[in-house]
Order: structure tokens, then sequence, then C-alpha cells
């Protein structure tokens, strides 16, 4: 393994001939030479364009692959050599692998003043001045393509497959036999895989939608490649669909045949986007939606995409750096004696040619050869949960932790999240004082916090040192936790197993639980779309958890209480310690293990068979609909019998047509019509009794959307919502006798594993800030903004035996 180690600035000089070049840099960050691999951080630049600053190629860096490759599109006009400086930052060192420069032809992806490309209803010019790093390249519905695979630029499109989001959908296959005619764009655009395969949308009036990570404070372009090769679609009309970036419309009314004249000839159509930046400069998401366009009447309500690229544009500063991302990914840097020979061979690495030390005069440039063994790796990818990692392993003292424990008995894995000592714990919690307890169950006191010297605001959950209960919890919730990233999972910041403690650390979430707004509670009710949204984003988490990580995840324990709200209402999806790897594939369908989850939520299928299935989960989800919709529990005892169990009870209201009569009377004319029937059918679906028959999350996710758009679109009519009649119901003449402090679900039934956490008040304050949130003429108390509580913000285990 070898590298170029620079501790003061060095410049490399390449008399390239002038045009459009890609500059690929490679990255194995390692301890070379002794040097601490942690502590390098540096500066690349370009000729005048800045493509690194102070960047850790370390951070950069994931466990499972810690080989990567930045590429860049530079310009070189005449007379102009390409000069490529590394400049350390103060008391650091920079590091190169390797350098690639390919010649490509000038117009591949610049247009010049006389081509436009849409932005937003306006023309944006892509002239050659301007400086592009790739991102993204996708052979989207088809394989891997390796870089022999290309049009002779050593390009890699990669599956689509993790960035997929929603919807039920179909590959088509490989078109062995169909004649590309590239006679609209070059040949070198894409290779001929790329447009023989493609995506395409399997249930009429879905979407395909993908979901990219990106630096914010940036434009980007986005080239979507197409190719009509279902011999069924070969005139006008017969597939549109509409094209949306970031919930803005790109393209109305896009239709392959009417661009290229014919199938079998592939297209290509360039959008540009901003980023917007909040000012915290981090990662935002960058959706590409394509939905069918059913006004025109086409002949086939659906959609497809065969291959995308996505790159960033330098800013007005000519710089493309960005932050370098958060350590949340961690791996002990490998030795530098460690033998690249024993690992696989990459099947390109013929193509190029290694030149170790200072080169001049060459146009592809690699310090060392064996370098492109490592699979080609442009981002930061989720690694998923590997069924196989059930082993724990000693806490490593090279670990990327900031804080560095001593304990070097530790039985948890040093690279999932951080580590802390129990003395910074007790700092933060004033030495656990009760001040400081924010709720308290089964598996001992949830405290607020502060660390990193008071800047950053954690939810800290204790395990009682008296108790034996929630071990094997506590290690399952730092397994999935540490190894799960989404807007819509709470996130675990990390862990204390010092002197015998089990010790969970979170980020804090301002306004507790989704139970907290809806009944048992001083906090004014939510308004029926915030309550719509939250649910949306809760939908999206359970199905990241589904169909987003490498292997399915089922939660096992969904609930109100384990949909956490933080400071802007986004919802989380908390509590993983009932949580359970999916079935693996083959012919296993159900996962076969003891019933656990809470009462009132449990799917009755799996209770009688004890096969948990991700059906399970909708279940749940399901009755969180119902128990939004109407603020009431899941159980309610002494009313009578048909109204005790909130999902049978509502699915009985909705069969006979009365499902009006026990919504929350909080939502008078809140609700349309329209909407309460498509959230009030899929919420019914989601309580079928067989699994099969219920919907998956993702069609949850879509029909609350849909239903979303349905209630905004009566909002714009101003049209009347729903009216409440819930006359002399039973039900709420008992719920509204029943005091605040009393338990109204049986959570902690020993039979099951979640049990209520008894809330301690602090004081309640007022925000204007939240007050749209919540209906102004039901508003007699002051919203709870920065309190100190929300009850079960995590599950308290009582009976972890029988996993």
């Amino acid at each position: 393994m070898t590298a170029r180690i620079f501790q003061s600035q060095f410049t490399y000089n390449f008399p390239v001939l002038a045009g459009s070049k890609f500059l690929r840099l490679y990255f194995y960050p390692a301890a070379y030479s002794g040097l601490n691999i942690t502590e390098s951080f540096f500066t690349v630049t370009a000729n005048e364009f800045t493509l690194l600053r102070n960047f850790s190629a370390y951070l950069t860096s994931t466990s499972s692959e810690p080989s990567f490759i930045k590429e860049f599109i530079i310009n070189v006009e005449d007379n102009q050599s390409l000069n490529i400086t590394f400049s350390p930052s103060p008391k650091s060192f920079a590091f190169i692998n390797g350098i690639e420069i390919v010649s490509i032809p000038d117009t591949l992806y610049f247009r010049g003043n006389d081509v436009p490309i849409k932005f937003v209803n306006q023309q944006f010019y892509l002239q050659n001045r301007t400086a592009l790093e790739t991102l993204y390249r996708l052979n989207v519905g088809g394989a891997h393509v390796g870089i022999r695979g290309d049009t002779g630029m050593f390009r890699a499109w990669d599956q689509d497959d993790e960035y997929i989001f929603g919807g039920d959908f179909s590959y088509t296959p490989h078109a062995e036999n169909v004649s590309i005619n590239y006679i609209l764009i070059p040949a070198y655009t894409a290779p001929k895989i790329v447009y023989t395969t493609s995506r395409v949308i399997a249930n009429y009036s879905k979407s395909l939608e993908w979901n990219f990570a990106v630096d914010s404070g940036f434009y980007y372009l986005l080239r979507l490649h197409f190719c009509e090769i279902q011999l069924e679609v070969i005139h006008q009309n017969e597939r549109v669909f509409t094209i949306s970036i970031n919930n803005q419309t790109a393209e109305i009314e896009a239709d392959v045949i009417s661009w290229t004249g014919g199938p079998e000839i592939p297209y290509f159509k360039d959008y540009i986007t901003w980023v917007s930046d909040d000012g915290r400069h981090g990662k935002k998401n960058l959706r590409l939606s394509l939905f069918p366009y059913l006004k025109g009447l086409p002949k086939y309500s659906n959609a497809l995409l065969n291959g995308l690229e996505i790159f960033k544009l330098n800013d007005s500063n000519r710089s493309l750096a960005a932050a370098n991302p958060d350590p949340l990914q961690e791996f002990s840097p490998p030795g530098p004696d460690t033998s690249p020979g024993k690992k696989k061979k990459s099947k390109d690495s013929s193509v190029l040619y290694p030149v170790i030390g200072s080169v001049t005069g060459v146009l592809v440039v690699l310090l060392f050869l064996s370098f492109l063994i490592f699979r080609r790796r442009r981002r930061v990818k989720d690694s998923g949960i590997s069924a196989a990692k059930s082993s724990w392993v000693p806490f490593s003292s090279t670990s990327k932790s900031t804080v560095k424990t001593s304990c070097s008995g530790s039985s948890l894995p040093s690279d999932l999240c951080r580590h802390f000592f129990l003395e910074e714990i007790k700092f933060a919690t004033g030495n656990f004082n009760d001040s400081f307890v924010i709720g308290m169950g089964g598996f001992g006191k949830v405290y607020k916090g502060y660390i990193d010297n008071g800047a950053t605001a954690v939810a800290i959950k204790r395990l009682n040192p008296s108790s034996n209960q929630g071990a094997r919890e506590f290690e399952t919730e730092i397994q999935m936790l540490s190894t799960l990233r989404h807007l819509h999972l709470v996130s675990l910041i990390g862990y204390c197993d010092e002197n015998g403690e089990m010790i969970l650390v979170y980020d804090y979430m301002v306004h507790g639980t989704l139970r907290d707004h809806l009944y048992n509670s001083e906090n004014s009710p939510l308004q029926w779309k915030n309550r719509l949204q939250i649910l949306i984003g809760a939908a999206k988490g359970l199905h990241y958890l589904h169909t987003g990580a490498k292997h399915m995840i089922i939660h096992r324990d969904v609930k109100s209480t384990n949909i956490l709200l933080d400071e802007k209402w986004v919802a989380k999806v908390s509590d993983f310690g009932l949580s359970k790897i999916g079935p693996t594939g083959g012919t296993n369908t159900h996962v076969s293990t003891m019933v656990k989850g809470s009462l009132g939520y449990v799917d009755p299928e799996y209770y009688r068979r004890r096969q948990l299935t991700n059906k399970s989960d909708v279940y749940s989800f399901g009755v969180v609909l119902f128990e939004v919709l109407c603020a009431r529990p899941p159980i309610i005892q002494n009313i009578p019998k048909m109204q005790v169990n909130l999902a049978e009870w509502a699915k009985l209201c909705y069969k006979k047509g009365t499902l009006e009569q026990i919504v929350d009377s909080n939502l008078e004319r809140q609700i349309a019509p329209e909407c309460l029937s498509k959230y009030a059918e899929i919420a019914t679906r989601c309580l079928r009794d067989n699994g099969i028959e219920r919907p998956t999350m993702s069609d949850v996710v879509w029909t609350l959307e849909f239903a979303m758009q349905l209630q905004e679109a009566a909002d714009n009519r101003g049209d009347g919502g729903v009216v409440v009649d819930q006359g002399d119901s039973p039900m709420f003449s008992s719920y509204s006798l029943l005091k605040q402090e009393e338990t109204t679900s049986t959570d902690d039934n020993k039979i099951f594993s979640g049990s209520e956490v008894v809330v301690k008040l602090k004081s309640t304050s007022t925000s204007n800030a939240d007050s749209d949130l919540f209906k102004s003429s039901s508003s007699t108390s002051s919203a709870v903004h920065d309190r100190l509580k929300s009850h079960t913000i995590f599950s308290e285990i009582n009976n972890p035996i029988g996993r």
C-alpha cells in the first residue's frame, strides 16, 4: 500500500492538451509512516478551482469500504497546464493514493452560450468555465457497469436500488436484441447497456422516486437518460409522465417518443436545480420524482428512466468544497502493511498505468496500480444491517470517537457510535440528579442533559443499576440505531457501559411523543394537517426500515409513544429494543419468535401464529392512524365491549359508515370528506386480519401523501370539513371522565414488553412560533415548548426473556 505524503504545500503540474478532463483523485486513509490518519486535513485545488477544503479522507470513508474516488470535471484552456495543489492544514498533512486524468469531449456535459438548460421555468447556461463534481452515476433498473463497460472514459455506472424510494417497481428485462440507434446524441454519451435497461412503474397511479444526499448551497446538474425499448410503446402520447425535482416541476409532459421520433433511439435531458443552504452547510435531500401525466389520456399510465447522472457545480467563489461528514460511521484505520493482494482484484485495472512520484507530460497518472482493486465509491453509503454481525468485539483504542474510553474490557463494538466516559454522563446529568429526570419506567430513568460543553441537548437513558432487565435490548438498540441514518429515525449519539452501567444517549426531542399531543396532556390539540404530516414522516421512517437497509428490519413496537417530534415537529421513529432482522430471502417469509409489543397495537396474526413479518408493523401503524384520528388510546377499559379495542371499533364504524362519529371533536370541520375517506381506507386496510392483504409501508406513505393533496386542494377551494357528530357515544362520554394521571393503556402488561413511563412535568412556556400548529380556537392552555417532559420517549423493557 503506497501513498504520497505532503507535510507542506505541493503541486503536480500536468502539461495536458486543452479541453475538458475527468480528474479522479483516489484515497485510501490508512496509518502511513506512523502518521495518525485522523489528523490529516488538507485542501486540494485544480488551477483556479477549490475542489476540497480542510478535507478529511478519514471522515469521508466508511468502515465497509474505506477506499473511495473523488471525480471532477475541469476544463483546461489553451496554453494552460493542469496544476493540482495539495495544501495541508496547520499541524497536519495531506496524502494521495492515485491521480487519474482522462480527456473527454468538450460538449459531453458543457453546452455553451447557445444551448440553455431548464432551471425552474428559467434558462441556465452551463459553460466550460464551470467546474463539476460527479456525485452519482446510475444505470437505472440495471446492474452495475464497470469502467470497462463504459464508452472509453472509464466511468462506472452504479445500480439505483440504494436510492429508490416508495411505490411498487418492476425492472424491464435486458433487451438483448434491441438495436440502439445513436442518431440524436453521440454514442459516447452513455453505454448501450444503460439504454437497454430501465425502471418503470408497476402499478397504476404510483410514482418513481429517488432520494440523494447532496451538499446545501450549490447548483446541481441532473442528466436523465431515456430510451423507449418496449415494443408496445412506439407512438407519441402512449407513455407520458411528469418530471419533478425537489417538488418543482421540471417537465410537465415528458414523452420520449415525441423527443426521439421513435423507439430504440437514446436521448437525454439536462436540468439545473438549486439546493438552498439554511446556514448549517450540511447535507440535504435531493428528490427526483416521475409520475404519470393523465390529462392527455395517454395509452399507458406509466413513467420510465434508463440512467441518471448528478453533478455539483462550483459556487461563486469557484469552489466545490463542502464540510466533512459527521463521524457517524467509524472504523479503525488499517496498518500500512495491509496487503492488497489478498483482496479481489478489479477486472478494470488493466486499462490504467501507474506512475509513482511527481510526474509531468502524462495524461493518465496513478500512484499505485493495486489501488484499483477497490470498487469505485463517490459517496458515504449506509452500511445497513448485517445479519451476520451478531457478536460483540472489544473496544478499539483507535476508535474515532471524540471521547475515548479507558475501559478496555468493554463488550460493545467500537465501530458503531460514540463511547462516553461515565464521568461525562454524570456531569451532563448533575450526577444523575432527579431534577434532570424527564421520564422513568421499567428500564430505568431518562434524563435531559447537555454534552460538548453545553452545546448539545441530549436524552440520556440509564438502566437501573439494580435491575437485570433490558440488557439484550440495550445491545439491540445500539446495533440497530448506530447503523441506520434517516430523517425520520431517532439518532443514537452514543453509549456508556463503564462500571456496569448501561446508558444510551440520543438526540433530545423537544416536543416529546406524538401521544403527548393527542390526549392525556395539557398540550393544545394538533391541527389535522399537522397530524397528517407527522404520520407521513413516521410512515417514511418505517418504510426505510423495511426496504432501505441492507436487510429488512421489523420494528415490532410501533405506537404513538415511539413516534417522537423534534423542534420542527419532524416525526422520528424511536425505540429499537425489540426490533428484529426480517426474513433474509429465499423461502423465508417470516421470523418465528415469541410475541412482544404493546397491548392494543400487536398484530393479532402475529399473536396467534408467533410469526413476525413486516406486515406486523403495518398493523400497528394502522392502530396509530386511528389513534391520531380519534384521539383516544388503543385500549379503554370499563366502556361498552365493542368499543374497548380501538382497532375493532374503528373498523366497525368504517363498515357502518359512521366513522365521523368517533373522530376527535377538536378536528371539527378541519378534515375534507375526500381526505377522510382516503385516510380511513388505508387505515382500515392496515388492520386487515390477514397480513398478506395489508398494504406495504410504501403504499401507506403514498396514500397518506395523496390524502394530504386532497386536503390541500379542498382547503384551496375553501370547502368545509367533516362535521364531527359524536352524539351520545358511550366511548367518548366514558373517556372524557378519565383523569390525566390514569393509565388507559396496558402497555406495561407483562405478556408484552413496553411499559408506560411516569412523567415529571416541568414548567411550561408559551411560544408564538408554535401557535400556528394548533387550532387557535381550542388553545386554552399554553403550548409546551421547552418543557422537560415526554413520557415513553423510549420503550421501557419489562420482560426481555424469550427473544
